[in-house]
């Protein structure tokens, strides 16, 4: 598989764009949610009613991400496995899964109870400001990945 990825013409830039067009939808999506969560964007949406819209779009793009990921790894695997960036950004990756589960399982199963209010806690500020560190972390990462 991973000498048809690296030796096709067309290919590895045709996954290459998948791949792309995967991070928008996840990227998108996350910032949007945590720019609500902030508080810096559509302040009369109903957090849970943004997630339940955003979500499936969320999970698509992280699908197309995984799948051409992987394509684009097995291109040159040993090469992009020892490359510094890449380790940091499944590193950020992983911590980024860590914090999902964290705000999922913790202030998010409250999220009723903020949607009535109108009132953010403090939780839910601090899990939107991390998560878009932590996704300016990763795309900065996977950015330079073939600098580096």
């Amino acid at each position: 598989m991973g000498a048809g990825v690296r030796e096709s013409l067309w290919l590895f830039p045709a996954i290459e764009t998948l791949h792309l067009l995967g991070m928008t939808a996840l990227v998108g999506t996350a910032a949007v949610f945590d720019l609500r969560l902030l508080g810096w964007m559509l302040r009369r949406e109903r957090v849970s009613e943004l997630a339940g819209r955003l979500l499936p779009w969320t999970w698509a793009g992280f699908a197309l991400q995984v799948v051409t990921g992987t394509l684009l790894f097995t291109s040159e695997a040993v090469k992009v496995y020892t490359n510094p960036a890449f380790r940091v950004k499944m590193l950020l990756i992983f911590l980024a899964g860590v914090h999902a589960l964290i705000f999922h399982w913790g202030v998010y199963r409250d999220v009723a109870s903020w949607d009535d209010s109108g009132v953010l806690p403090a939780g839910a500020k601090v899990a939107g400001f991390v998560s878009i560190l932590l996704w300016i972390g990763i795309v900065a990462a996977g950015r330079f990945i073939g600098f580096v």
